[in-house]
């Protein structure tokens, strides 16, 4: 009777932690459907909805690896709630915008929201043994990325149904501030339903809080060089903003910007030393033990960081072009195709859509095939293929056809994504929100160069590179991804 109980109590715990995920990208999403509605309500420029779109990006990348943190000193339960009753600070600065100025305030504030996501893959691997834990991670990561694809076509249409309360207008802000109550009634309904670990199992946690603790000096120093990598995406975001056209920052905020940048890398770098300073040795060079370590971890300890890199290059891969995809694909649709944006919402959801399917899917074939290294491989050779062929969508196109290559590729990138978080818990088990934090902060990582990158070409070039990208990072998937223990 205990494990009918228990078996059935995971699936519930699944199907919660799912939705959470789904309200949270929801949220995150829910000012993409409106672009164009919001650019002709406050005249705004292009440039300056590009700008947007990297800022909904941006603070997700260091949100990721605080709420990783928080999550495995925590747990889950108080991180998820927390994430979710947030929503309605962002929604609200959203609905009551009335400046350019005023959205990119917003707009950086709800990237913290895509930081959910990496709560719900601790929480499913602590109720799901590693012969499972692809499909569970699966269908959690691709019901609730479906909350991408609702915002397109739930949200105008609620905008639309409630046009007679904004003067005959699509009533964008009610839309907005809606789905941001809604989510923060969620999290108080979350907080009372779930439980972080089975019952009998004890949580675990990290023995040092701050950064991750690694198991070889290497790894230490591979670790910092992806700090420093996050750090200096983070970065990018000020180039936009210092641009002439934009011009929302100026020569002196744009160098303390980049001060803080500095510093913010050396106190990441001290905390990285401090967790694991037995290793390291000092890093004082007037030191006796300069950089002498003074701890060996036997093999049955060790792991090797570079598998958390090579998993972080697929995941700005895959989920990183999804997001940065996700943000502009109603606007290019509407543009191209000639479409309104109430149908350009409609098409482009067919990307996201398919995440019911396509993640679990991903999940499900590294579980079976026993090899997840050459799913992996495989998967993501797929999304290269698929965004060269989008490259070459324009004007010419056939709605229909252009609605096909678009699930091509989809259905790869999603895919890939499920089996990234296939093994991502499969690395070690009481630092996985760790880890995940920092995989997922690179899939936002993805988005902001994918992003900026299109801010400075066109959709056309956008896809050419994601797809070169793709390529590349199948290839190193070849040479350097190893099969996890598990």
């Amino acid at each position: 009777m205990f494990s009918i109980s228990l078996l059935s109590r995971k699936y519930i715990i699944l199907h919660l932690t799912w939705f959470a995920f789904f309200l949270s990208f929801l949220v995150w999403f829910s000012f993409a459907p409106f672009a164009l509605e919001v650019h002709n309500d406050l005249s705004l420029t292009s440039e300056q909805l590009k700008t947007l779109a990297i800022c909904n990006l941006a603070l997700t990348i260091p949100a990721r690896i605080l709420i990783g943190m928080l999550l495995d000193r925590w747990g889950a339960r108080i991180t998820f709630a927390g994430v979710l009753v947030f929503a309605v600070i962002p929604c609200f600065m959203t609905g009551f915008a009335t400046s350019f100025h005023q959205l990119v305030y917003s707009s950086l504030t709800m990237g913290v929201m895509g930081a959910g996501f990496v709560v719900g893959v601790r929480m499913v691997a602590e109720w799901f043994s590693s012969q499972e834990i692809g499909i569970a991670q699966g269908i959690y990561g691709g019901w609730g990325n479906f909350g991408a694809a609702a915002s397109q076509f739930l949200l105008p249409s609620l905008g639309t149904a409630t046009a007679m309360f904004a003067m005959g207008e699509v009533n964008w802000r009610f839309a907005i501030c809606f789905v941001g109550i809604v989510c923060a009634i969620y999290g108080v309904i979350y907080w009372f339903n779930v439980r972080d670990t089975p019952p009998g199992q004890e949580f675990r946690r990290p023995q040092r809080s701050g950064a991750i603790q690694v198991t070889s000096r290497s790894s230490f120093w591979a670790m910092t060089a992806m700090d420093l990598g996050l750090l200096l995406s983070l970065g990018l975001l000020s180039l936009p903003l210092h641009s002439d056209s934009i011009n929302f920052l100026n020569d002196s905020q744009f160098i303390l910007i980049w001060i803080a940048i500095a510093v913010l890398y050396l106190f990441q770098f001290f905390k990285s030393w401090e967790v694991n300073r037995e290793l390291i040795g000092s890093i004082n060079p007037f030191s006796n033990n300069f950089l002498q370590s003074e701890r060996t971890y036997p093999p049955s300890e060790r792991y090797e960081f570079r598998q958390i890199a090579l998993l972080s290059f697929t995941y700005l891969t895959n989920f990183g072009s999804q997001i940065a995809v996700v943000s502009i694909l109603p606007t290019f649709f509407a543009q191209t195709l000639s479409l309104n944006f109430v149908h350009a919402g409609f098409v482009a959801a067919s990307f996201p859509f398919l995440n019911l399917i396509s993640r679990p899917s991903g999940g499900l074939i590294s579980d079976r095939l026993g090899n997840r290294k050459w799913v992996m491989t495989g998967l993501t050779v797929g999304i290269g293929v698929g965004y060269l062929l989008m490259g070459r969508i324009d004007e010419n196109w056939t709605l229909m056809s252009a609605i096909l290559v678009t699930i091509f590729c989809a259905y790869f990138v999603q895919a890939g994504a499920g089996a990234t978080f296939s093994i991502v818990p499969l690395i070690r088990r009481e630092i996985t929100g760790q880890i995940a934090g920092n995989v997922g902060a690179y899939g936002n990582v993805g988005g902001v160069l994918f992003l900026t990158i299109y801010n400075f070409s066109d959709t056309q070039t956008l896809f050419n590179v994601m797809g070169i990208t793709a390529l590349i990072c199948a290839s190193l998937c070849v040479f350097f991804l190893k099969e996890p223990n598990h």
